[in-house]
């Protein structure tokens, strides 16, 4: 498939059926569901109002890193106190943030947790709890810093915490 030699061989321990792909097909079929994602998710985060002023190309590019995380209702996503590695933008489900235990923030679809602490550089400011299962599109803090722009998402994030 990648124009290297094979790495490994396979011998069957049993009887069974083989299916082939040729490399065209594979290929076809890999860059279509990548195409697919890719105009799924720009047309989502045009939606989420942080990412407002971003333009396609740049959320083409924001589209092709994120990864889908999904967490069953109850379930612990982040912890207050605890270093922040990743951006979460809520894509389906709901979840409420706490602090000590109180209730600050809900989410639903198209809104997003965890700059904060990418930002600033420091702890999780809250612990994050789905509310029902969920399921969250989530960005790496280096991909996070390499393609937001980070002091106007300061400023956003300072006005919509304060």
């Amino acid at each position: 498939m990648y124009s290297t030699p094979r790495a490994a061989t396979v011998v069957s321990k049993g009887e069974g059926v083989c299916w082939q792909l040729d490399r065209d097909t594979f290929n076809h079929i890999v860059k279509g569901a990548a195409s697919k994602k890719r105009e799924r998710y720009a047309s989502f985060l045009e939606k989420v109002p942080l990412l407002s002023g971003m333009d396609n190309y740049e959320r083409t590019q924001l589209a092709d890193a994120l990864r889908t995380e999904e967490f069953a209702a109850d379930a612990t996503i982040v912890t207050q106190g605890e270093p922040g590695s990743k951006f979460y933008i809520v894509e389906e489900g709901a979840a409420i943030a706490t602090k000590s235990g109180v209730e600050v923030m809900k989410y639903g679809i198209g809104d997003y947790f965890g700059e904060l602490a990418l930002i600033r550089n420091q702890p999780r400011a809250a612990t994050v709890t789905a509310q029902t299962p969920v399921k969250l599109l989530t960005l790496d803090s280096c991909s996070f810093k390499r393609m937001l722009d980070v002091s106007a998402m300061m400023q956003r994030a300072q006005d919509r915490y304060a």
